[in-house]
């Protein structure tokens, strides 16, 4: 395990019991180097969605428990948010919830001479994932995915 995995794992396990307490489900954990910070980000969720007073009180006990536990030996910033509309579906478990939804794909390599593709979810597996673009079935396979998100609908 990597120490950004290693971070993010025991960051969840100190978050579970917070965001219960909170009424809120975590969304997504990342550890992650930007310029020269490094950034705990932790994303929460809610059927409603979540305001800036259920932010605050993650975050304010979140801090609490990383302080005590101080298992990150950088300097490190932490953020608490939601996910957003155009949330970003890295796992199995945001695919399953965006099923059926429309959603954007941006590939690593150009197929058809297009890098992004748009439509709504159908499925997914461990290697693939399809999305139904007009009338027709498309699919991607994982590895080639740079980023799947939802698509926000203005």
């Amino acid at each position: 395990m990597s120490r950004r995995e290693e971070y993010e794992t025991r960051t969840e396990k100190l978050l579970t019991p917070i965001a219960e307490a909170n009424g809120v489900t975590i969304y997504d954990i990342e550890y992650v180097k930007e310029g020269s910070d490094y950034i705990l980000r932790a994303y929460i969720d809610k059927p409603e969605g979540v305001n800036i007073q259920d932010c605050e009180n993650v975050s304010r006990a979140l801090s609490d428990e990383l302080d005590r536990e101080d298992f990150i030996a950088d300097a490190y910033i932490l953020e608490v948010s939601s996910p957003g509309l155009g949330r970003i579906l890295k796992k199995d478990r945001h695919l399953v919830s965006a099923l059926g939804q429309e959603v954007e794909i941006k590939l690593f390599k150009a197929v058809d001479q297009r890098k992004e593709f748009a439509g709504t979810l159908e499925a997914f597996d461990a290697d693939n994932v399809t999305i139904v673009e007009e009338e027709s079935s498309r699919t991607f396979s994982r590895k080639n995915i740079a980023v799947i998100r939802l698509a926000i609908d203005f």
